[in-house]
């Protein structure tokens, strides 16, 4: 029943205004900033070394810009007299460049487009077999040393700078390309209502192994149910997750 009633209401959702933040969560805000600068602060310097070895074997196998910048769509939060409001917003996330230089991103549209809207045989065509793995494993653009990035999540290192920035989170539902927010049903677009993060709800409890939908409904109860304990369980568990590889393809 509590599931209909979630689902009813994000269904109801108006995307082209503001939506107003039911609960009052300023002193959330302001702590769970104060912990994304220090601990975005630390982790930068503590993993400086690992992350020049990560630039020099990018360098050696791919010549070319060892970081990949790419536009992503992301929730801001803003004020309107006292009451908080998010708002759509775009922003340059930094990323290791896992894949070759001037690569078409077509393939990975479409794959896109068929995890959006579910389609299985789309998914198997593309991936060329069936894989439980919502992302898109066999990619002809990625570089040797990219695979291994991914799998364990380590090309993600340099958005710890966009975090700095405000940008992002530590923890949040994972920012968004923006050709797949203009795939979105509308409801689908309440995952911008909270910071984008660089862990998240959905990627320790799931890690894209589920569909589409129930990814976004993860990312949907932890907005719903945000606090400083939930952000510390995940940000604990997310090692654990990305060392084990589960749903890493």
């Amino acid at each position: 029943m509590h599931n209909e009633h979630q689902l009813r209401s994000v269904h109801n959702y108006d995307p082209q205004s503001l939506h107003l933040v039911e609960r009052d969560r300023t002193s959330y805000t302001i702590i769970k900033r104060v912990i994304d600068i220090l601990i975005a602060s630390l982790l930068l310097v503590l993993l400086s070394p690992l992350m020049l070895l990560i630039a020099v074997a990018i360098a050696i196998y791919s010549p070319g810009p060892v970081f990949f910048i790419q536009e992503r769509v992301g929730g801001k939060q803003q004020y309107k007299g006292k009451h908080a409001y998010w708002k759509r917003t775009t922003f340059p996330c930094y990323k290791f460049r896992t894949m070759h230089v001037n690569t078409d991103p077509s393939i990975h549209r479409e794959y896109i487009q068929a995890i959006i809207e579910n389609d299985l045989e789309k998914m198997s065509a593309i991936q060329g077999g069936i894989t439980k793995i919502r992302k898109l494993v066999k990619d002809p653009r990625i570089t040797r040393p990219g695979k291994l990035l991914r799998k364990l999540s380590l090309d993600e290192l340099p958005q710890l700078w966009n975090v700095l920035r405000g940008e992002m989170s530590l923890v949040g539902p994972r920012p968004a390309i923006p050709y797949e927010v203009e795939m979105y049903q509308p409801w689908h677009l309440r995952r911008l209502e909270a910071l984008p993060g660089i862990t998240g709800l959905q990627q320790v409890r799931a890690r894209s192994t589920l569909d589409f939908d129930q990814q976004v409904q993860l990312d949907l109860q932890y907005i719903d149910n945000q606090s400083l304990l939930l952000d510390l369980k995940i940000m604990l568990i997310t090692p654990l997750i990305i060392f084990s590889t589960r749903g890493a393809g």
